[in-house]
């Protein structure tokens, strides 16, 4: 098997998790046979002291067929 792993960033309003949920959901919309997902960074956007966007950068692994 050949496996390619491509790089996103998920972004949400609400937390890391669904930051993530998103980029994995978004994805597999196009990717078929998704295998993993490898979480590498979590970041995120400020406004008026408070978190206004969450961020997490992600590594997502498919087959190539």
């Amino acid at each position: 098997m050949v496996v390619k792993v491509i790089e996103l960033v998920g972004t949400s309003q609400h937390n890391w998790t669904d930051a993530v949920d998103k980029a994995v959901a978004e994805a597999s919309k196009t990717i078929d046979d998704i295998l993993g997902v490898e979480v590498t960074n979590f970041t995120a956007n400020i406004d008026k002291g408070k978190i206004h966007e969450y961020k997490a950068d992600v590594k997502i692994a498919f087959a190539v067929h």
